[in-house]
């Protein structure tokens, strides 16, 4: 009971920090919003092309995909930073010296980026609904449901990077340079297979393939067991990454 009281202050308390800072909220939550209103505004009502390139973006939940992952990637990268920066300042070692289990920190951080993955999402699909037709037959839940397991999923390997990340200074480029062009083989862009045979590989171990495809399937009304594939491969890399970051964490 202790723990778990402990766990909703503490998550309380980063949310308050994150709230401090502007420029953090505003990247993490209103830029997603906007660029998806924007791409949404370009895009309205335009036919596309069967043979046009990124034609798996502009179809069927293409886009709110796309944007959805990003949020998620921003969550992740977030939490990248915020993990090296707690390390260099001695935050975490002083954090794991109180009653608190270390867990129970961890978890504190992950639950604020899912509550701000969240908040994100639903400031999404509002303001979305002028420029995409959502209506009631996109099942909402289901895709939050969706994005919450497959932002966990991502968040675990970030927990990695956060690992071994030497400084602060480092977090959010070496993160980047590690995330963003796994969007370019989640299938969202081109076909995975129509890539290369040595990218076909590649991007067949990536979660952020599997994430699209569990994302994109939920948007257009498919039922979970046509996607248990995606959602077990989301869980292994969930189970594999907690694994090894439990082994290779450094508190100082």
């Amino acid at each position: 009971m202790t723990n778990l009281r402990g766990l909703w202050q503490l998550t309380w308390l980063e949310v308050k920090i994150f709230l401090r800072e502007p420029l953090g909220a505003i990247g993490t939550i209103v830029v997603p919003v906007l660029a998806f209103v924007l791409i949404g505004r370009v895009s309205a009502g335009r036919s596309v092309p069967p043979s046009f390139t990124l034609s798996g973006l502009f179809g069927a939940g293409g886009i709110p995909v796309l944007v959805s992952m990003l949020i998620t990637i921003g969550a992740v990268l977030s939490l990248v930073t915020i993990i090296s920066i707690y390390r260099e300042g001695g935050i975490l070692k002083r954090l794991r010296a109180t009653p608190l289990r270390p867990y129970t920190i961890l978890t504190a951080h992950v639950l604020v980026k899912l509550l701000l993955t969240a908040l994100t999402m639903t400031l999404m699909v509002l303001a979305g609904r002028r420029y995409f037709a959502i209506g009631p037959e996109v099942p909402l839940f289901s895709f939050a449901v969706a994005l919450m397991i497959a932002t966990l999923s991502i968040l675990s390997i970030g927990f990695i990077v956060a690992s071994i990340v030497p400084t602060a200074r480092f977090a959010q480029p070496i993160g980047a340079l590690i995330f963003y062009p796994m969007i370019g083989l989640s299938g969202l862009f081109v076909p995975i297979a129509s890539l290369p045979p040595a990218l076909r590989v590649v991007a067949r171990v990536l979660p952020l393939n599997y994430a699209a495809s569990l994302l994109q399937g939920i948007w257009r009304g498919d039922s979970w067991s046509a996607h248990m594939g995606d959602v077990a491969a989301l869980a292994v890399v969930f189970v594999v990454c907690v694994a090894i970051s439990a082994r290779v964490f450094r508190w100082e």
